[in-house]
């Protein structure tokens, strides 16, 4: 059997990427052949939660695919039929909205338009501490697009952060699974 072809996108949430390293390291590397697709700002910058050389060597322990980081490198995943899904994950409230009002303006907003355009399954995990504010509508748009799946999220801790929510990133093989045979896994909201 062969290999899914899967891009794992990251994004700027830095809260949440140790969690997803380890969710993205526990994909089996039997079932999936996974290539990293990092933003710009993941791409490029040290934070408290993970300096830049802990990020690429995690990755290069997971994969030894070099990470697509630029829009002219994700381009060619459309017509070069390079992935069997994308998963994005953490998924910003600004990455929801890009690719619900169809921004194509960094490297995972355009590998995202790019594997659409094959109808490959795109599973989104969110983590953005607007979910219930202005990227509620965007999240409601994607949620009735075509090839769009969501890893259950839920508030995170609602008596601070109001309209914060996050994924259950321990569900993105299983929401990948689903995705694949075009079943959305419920409940989506926690």
């Amino acid at each position: 059997m062969d290999k899914i072809r899967l891009g794992f996108a990251i994004t700027g949430s830095f809260c949440t990427l140790e969690t997803v390293l380890e969710e993205m390291g526990k994909l089996c590397p039997d079932k999936f052949e996974i290539t990293p697709i990092l933003s710009n700002i993941v791409a490029t910058t040290s934070s408290r939660f993970m300096p830049l050389d802990d990020l690429y060597s995690k990755l290069l322990l997971i994969t030894p695919k070099k990470p697509i980081t630029t829009i002219q490198e994700a381009e060619p995943i459309g017509p070069k039929k390079l992935f069997d899904a994308i998963v994005v994950a953490p998924c910003t409230g600004n990455t929801l909205s890009k690719i619900a009002l169809g921004i194509t303006d960094t490297s995972v907003t355009m590998a995202v338009k790019a594997a659409l355009r094959n109808e490959c399954p795109i599973v989104l995990a969110p983590s953005t501490n607007d979910a219930l504010g202005a990227t509620h509508k965007n999240i409601g748009l994607l949620m009735n697009t075509k090839n769009i799946y969501f890893v259950p999220f839920g508030q995170d801790a609602p008596e601070s952060k109001h309209r914060s929510m996050v994924a259950d990133f321990s569900a993105i093989e299983k929401t990948l699974d689903a995705a694949l045979q075009g079943v959305q896994i419920q409940p989506i909201i926690k």
